[in-house]
Order: structure tokens, then C-alpha cells, then sequence
């Protein structure tokens, strides 16, 4: 709910049930009050953040007790393995990311969890370098905040991390695989991953420095602009007729 508060910019508004007492949504369609059971599990089967098939897992049996809905209600659902479903997963866990990471690595601008690692197994950390290593505790720390991360990247701040595409062009061209890869085999990892040892929960994970060295100019990293491109209007250049 104060996620949910925090996203509408305080306007949900909710309302008590009378039986239950609890607090849901005002604008809810469909409510449905009953109890999450200690002592009874069944095996459920569902497609994850993947897009995977699940194995079959255990879960508590949820006891309906009382069903209420509007006149011509509309079931709204969350499709399994696509945005709505990653967004509730991956949205608290990048916030959580971002908090650790920055009490490791003051400068730290943003933490994006990437639509490629499926909002969960991969992320970007954008920071404004001031040492050399501190992309590596970045990393570090990005894992022990999130254990089902396989994969870290570290921009610098002239870096998008949310484009996939200047993310790449850090990796190739700020960072050399030999200095800048860290490789960390049998590691906990995530139960997802098809690739992973699903078992005993070991995975190799990879973070990468891809931000420039201070150890050479600035200049040979910076991107090159056109001079007063801000300011120019290409509808200022092309005829409305």
C-alpha cells in the first residue's frame, strides 16, 4: 500500500471491509477476503520472471471466505514473466539496491535492473567515479544487496543506464575484459535461472567496470557533440507544406 501511495503521489485512497476490517483499495473491483493457511501447502505451477516454466513449488493454500464486486465488475490480472509482473518484483528490490549500494559508493546515481536480465538478474550502476575501484565495490555491494543478481554493470555518469545500447558502448569501449571482468563461480544465485544449479542454488556471476580509467586524459573517453545542437529545431528546416 505505501508503495502503491508513493507511485499515485499520495492519492490512493482506501476503505475498510466489514467483514474482515481490513484496509483495500477504494476504486478495487473485486475484493476477496479469506486466510493464508499455515498448515496446508499444494504444489502450484506457474510461468515465472523469465518467462520460464517454473519447477512445481509448495505454496500456502489461500481459504476464500467472502467475495464482493461491483455491478459489472471488470478482473483486472498481472500476465506472468512480462512488465506487470516484473515491475512488482524488481521496482522495491532496485530501490533496495540503490540504498546499499550508495552507503558503499556515495556517488552512486542510479541502480537499473534491465529489461534483458528480465527486471531481476541483471543490473546497471551508474556512478560518478572519483577512485579507481570503486566500480568494483559497486558490484560487490549490488550483489550482497540483491543474491539472485547474476550480473553488474558499472557506468559512469555520462552514461544512459537505462539504454541497453550505451551500456554496450561503455563495455566496449571503457573497460578490457582482463582488468575489468569480475568472474565469481559457486555463488548463491537465483532458483529462475534455467542455467544456474538450481538445486543447491549456485550460479557463476559476472560484474563488469565499464567506466573510463582516471589513469588516462578525460578527454579520450568523452563523447563528441555538435556544438549548439540544443538549440537547433528541426522543424525550424523543414517546409509545413
Amino acid at each position: 500500500m505505501t508503495i502503491a501511495n508513493a507511485l499515485l503521489d499520495g492519492g490512493l485512497k482506501v476503505a475498510k471491509t466489514s467483514y474482515s476490517q481490513v484496509h483495500v483499495p477504494s476504486h478495487a473491483e473485486i475484493v476477496l477476503e479469506g486466510r493464508i493457511l499455515k498448515d496446508r501447502v499444494q504444489e502450484e505451477w506457474m510461468v515465472e520472471m523469465l518467462r520460464t516454466y517454473d519447477f512445481k513449488r509448495k505454496q500456502p493454500v489461500f481459504e476464500l471466505e467472502r467475495i464482493r464486486f461491483r455491478d459489472d465488475a471488470i478482473y483486472h490480472d498481472i500476465l506472468p514473466g512480462y512488465a506487470e509482473h516484473r515491475l512488482l518484483m524488481g521496482l522495491p528490490v532496485e530501490a533496495k539496491m540503490f540504498d546499499y549500494v550508495k552507503s558503499v559508493v556515495p556517488t552512486t546515481m542510479a541502480v537499473h535492473l534491465t529489461d534483458g536480465g528480465s527486471n531481476w538478474l541483471s543490473a546497471v550502476i551508474q556512478i560518478k567515479k572519483r577512485l579507481e575501484g570503486e566500480p568494483k565495490n559497486a558490484i560487490m555491494a549490488a550483489f550482497a544487496a540483491h543474491p539472485s543478481l547474476k550480473m553488474a554493470t558499472v557506468v559512469d555518469d555520462d552514461i544512459d543506464p537505462t539504454d541497453a545500447v550505451a551500456v554496450e558502448y561503455a563495455v566496449t569501449t571503457r573497460c578490457q575484459a582482463d582488468k575489468s571482468f569480475v568472474i565469481m563461480p559457486n555463488t548463491k544465485g537465483s532458483s529462475l535461472d534455467p542455467s544456474s544449479d538450481q538445486q543447491n542454488l549456485l550460479t557463476t556471476k559476472v560484474g563488469i567496470d565499464a567506466t573510463a580509467t582516471l589513469l588516462k586524459a578525460k578527454e579520450r573517453f568523452e563523447i563528441a557533440k555538435i556544438p549548439g545542437e540544443e538549440k537547433l529545431d528541426a522543424s525550424d528546416y523543414v517546409s509545413k507544406d
